[in-house]
C-alpha cells in the first residue's frame, strides 16, 4: 500500500503564521524529484504547536498544492481519541490518502488501550491507516503484538512507521504481521529496515535532499544494494546532522541557509544554538548545499 520514500514535511513559519507560499514551494520540489509522498502535520510539522484549524489547513493544503501527483499521508495522531478521530475524518474529507497516528503521548496507555484507541480510530474512517511507533515522543511502545493484532482485526490499518530504532523489534513486527508495510522512521535506518523487507521510509532528510531518499529507497527497491550502500554513506554526516538538536529544529535551519523558508518556529521550539549552527554550516557546505 505504501511504499517508497516519503517527505515528513515542515510547515514553514512567517511571523507566527503558516508560510503558504514556502509550503507550495516545497511540495514542488518534493513532485519534481520523484518523491513518492508527503507526509503534514507530523513531528516535523511541529503538529503539537498548530491549531486545531490551522492542522486542518496545512493538510487540505498539501492536497491541494500535491494535485494527486504524489500521496499524502496526513499526521492526524492524539493523546485524545476523540480527537484523533475528528483530524483523521477531516483528513478522509479533504481527499488525503491515509493518515499517521502516533501513539498517544503522555497518557501512558497499556497496550490493551493503545489496541482500542487505534481500533477507534481506524473504525471511524475508510481511507488506510500507518501507525506511528516512537517511544522517544509518546512514552510507550507500540508492542509487535499489539500491531499484529491491529493489522489483523482492521482491515485499514495497512502500515507501521517504526522509529523505535530497534531492529530486532522491527523484525517481530514483520514475523507477527508479514503483510504490514513497514516503513523506516529514521533516515540512517532506512538501509537495514528495507534490508528485512521494509517498504520505504518517511524521511527528514528529504525535505533537502529529496532526489537523494528516493534513488536510496529506489536503489534498495530495485536489489541494487552496493548503490544503496555507496548512497547511505555518502550522506551520512549530513543525517546524522539533522538531529544534533531535537527535530525539526537542524532541518528548519538547514532549509534556512539553504534559501528553502524560514527557520522560524513557535516555542518550546527555538533556535539553534551558535555552536551548532556553525557545524551545520561547515557539513551543508561540504556537500555545496550552501
Amino acid at each position: 500500500m505504501f511504499s517508497g520514500s516519503f517527505t515528513a514535511i515542515v510547515t514553514p513559519l512567517k511571523n507566527n503564521k503558516v508560510d503558504y507560499d514556502s509550503y507550495k514551494k516545497i511540495i514542488e520540489m518534493q513532485v519534481a524529484a520523484g518523491i513518492s509522498g508527503i507526509v503534514p502535520c507530523g513531528s516535523t510539522g511541529e503538529s503539537a504547536t498548530l491549531s486545531h484549524e490551522e492542522h486542518d489547513e496545512v493538510i487540505k493544503k498539501a492536497v491541494e498544492f500535491a494535485q494527486g501527483r504524489l500521496k499524502v499521508i496526513a499526521g492526524t495522531g492524539s493523546n485524545s481519541t476523540a480527537e484523533a478521530i475528528r483530524l483523521s475524518k477531516h483528513a478522509q474529507e479533504v481527499g488525503c490518502d491515509g493518515v499517521l497516528l502516533v501513539a498517544p503521548y503522555y497518557n501512558k496507555p497499556t497496550q490493551k488501550g493503545l489496541y482500542l484507541h487505534y481500533k477507534e480510530v481506524a473504525d471511524s474512517i475508510e481511507i488506510p491507516v500507518v501507525l506511528y511507533n516512537i517511544q522517544g515522543r509518546s512514552a510507550v511502545n507500540i508492542e509487535p503484538k499489539t500491531i499484529a493484532a491491529l493489522a489483523k482485526d482492521c482491515q485499514n490499518i495497512v502500515a507501521v512507521k517504526e522509529a523505535s530504532g530497534s531492529l530486532d523489534q522491527m523484525s517481530q513486527v514483520k514475523l507477527l504481521a508479514p503483510d504490514i508495510d513497514l516503513i523506516s522512521g529514521d533516515d540512517a535506518l532506512t538501509v537495514p529496515v528495507m534490508s528485512i523487507g521494509g517498504t520505504g521510509v518517511i524521511s527528514v532528510l528529504s525535505n533537502i535532499l529529496p532526489k537523494v531518499v528516493a534513488d536510496l529507497v529506489n536503489a534498495m527497491a530495485n536489489n541494487e544494494y552496493e548503490k544503496a550502500r555507496e548512497i547511505h554513506f555518502k550522506w551520512l554526516p549530513l543525517i546524522k546532522a539533522m538531529f544534533m538538536e531535537t527535530n525539526p529544529i537542524p532541518v528548519k535551519t538547514a532549509m534556512s541557509l539553504m534559501g528553502l523558508c524560514s527557520d522560524e518556529m513557535r516555542l518550546p521550539m527555538c533556535a539553534m544554538s551558535g555552536e551548532h549552527i556553525e557545524n551545520l554550516k561547515a557539513i551543508l557546505k561540504s556537500y555545496n548545499l550552501i
